[in-house]
């Protein structure tokens, strides 16, 4: 791929030596579900990146299998908070910088989120999450994922999302 092309997602896993293989599909494609049934993948190992807002302090990111749903109660218990919600389309694009679709914990490195990802992740040798511009996902080893991006692994995925 061009130099061009590359994203900060892919420069970071390039500079922590991470091995990834990058998939593409079109822009106008914003949901892990559509990107897994593109890509042929099982909807559950394409992970969709959420901004959560807590009633105070800074935003949170929350990583959850496609076809599946966060788990707002479950969230707020392992933050210490009484409530949680998601942040609107546009709140997460202006607090992230980056478009719904593109969202990714690995291209919001430097915007100190913290950040939590389902433990489902690892039913998977490779899962796939957005490289940080709609069009381009990245598949990793989750256990790269979570050290990289220093994600707390919880459950926090509705209990029908995970197949």
């Amino acid at each position: 791929m061009p130099e061009t092309e590359r994203t900060n997602a892919m420069r970071l896993l390039d500079s922590h030596k991470t091995t990834y293989r990058v998939h593409t599909f079109s822009s106008e494609i914003h949901s892990a579900e559509q990107v897994a049934q593109i890509l042929g993948f099982p909807a559950s190992q394409v992970f969709k990146t959420l901004v959560v807002i807590p009633p105070k302090g800074k935003p949170l990111l929350a990583i959850v299998p496609g076809g599946g749903e966060l788990d707002l109660k479950k969230l707020a218990q392992v933050v210490d908070e009484k409530k949680l919600r998601m942040a609107t389309k546009v709140e997460a694009e202006t607090l992230t910088g980056l478009l719904i679709g593109g969202i990714s914990a690995l291209a919001l490195m430097n915007k100190s989120f913290r950040t939590y990802i389902d433990a489902s992740c690892h039913q998977f040798p490779d899962i796939l999450v957005s490289a940080g511009r709609r069009g381009i996902n990245l598949q990793l080893a989750p256990a790269d994922l979570v050290r990289i991006i220093k994600a707390q692994e919880v459950d926090i995925a509705s209990p029908n999302s995970v197949s």
